[in-house]
């Protein structure tokens, strides 16, 4: 097989594809967005010092955004680090 012959390494395909991991992940994030939006009573939840009133939902959806967020930053600075 030559170097220019080699199917879906090119940067640009990797997005398009339709992979078993893609489709976990994407199973993953709706039962996700349902247990966040199924959980909408209000709740107290303290910051450190002060005491805030919120709907669960909101503190669900901000956790895992936050979550993705740190997951992300985590795994751009190991692809830096290994090249």
């Amino acid at each position: 097989m030559s170097p220019k012959d080699t199917t879906g390494t090119r940067r640009g395909d990797r997005f398009g594809a339709i992979t078993p991991g893609r489709i976990g992940m994407a199973v993953v994030a709706v039962l996700l967005l349902v247990f966040i939006f199924e959980n909408t009573r209000e709740v107290k939840i303290r910051l450190l010092i002060p005491e805030v009133t919120m709907p669960l939902y909101l503190a669900l959806l901000a956790t895992a955004v936050l979550s993705g967020l740190c997951g992300w930053y985590a795994a751009r600075r190991g692809l830096r680090r290994s090249k």
